[in-house]
């Protein structure tokens, strides 16, 4: 599967890695790929897999300083201010049901 800045809806969140990552860096300031395989728990290399297809969507970006990479969520794309509100609605009523 190959995303593109047209990517579709369903391309990106049809995948709970893609998802828990969209989530985890909504709410990060920066983080890089061994803090987001840590936070998510899942393996290096499917992260790398997800990162780079996140990345090819818009949604996030990388930052490279020699070997090491740090990814943030794209806060100016409307795409994904679209997303981050829909985890903000989606968090916000799960904890009120938890109350």
């Amino acid at each position: 599967m190959s995303l593109e800045k047209d990517a579709s809806l369903d391309e990106v969140l049809s995948c709970r890695g893609k998802t828990r990552i969209l989530m985890l860096l909504s709410e990060a300031r920066e983080l890089n790929i061994t803090e987001i395989a840590k936070n998510v728990g899942l393996n290096h290399s499917t992260i790398n897999s997800h990162l780079t297809q996140l990345e090819k969507s818009g949604l996030i970006t990388e930052k490279r300083f020699g070997r090491i990479r740090i990814y943030k969520y794209c806060e100016e794309d409307p795409r994904a201010q679209a997303i981050k509100n829909l985890i903000k609605v989606w968090n916000d009523q799960n904890n009120q049901k938890r109350m």
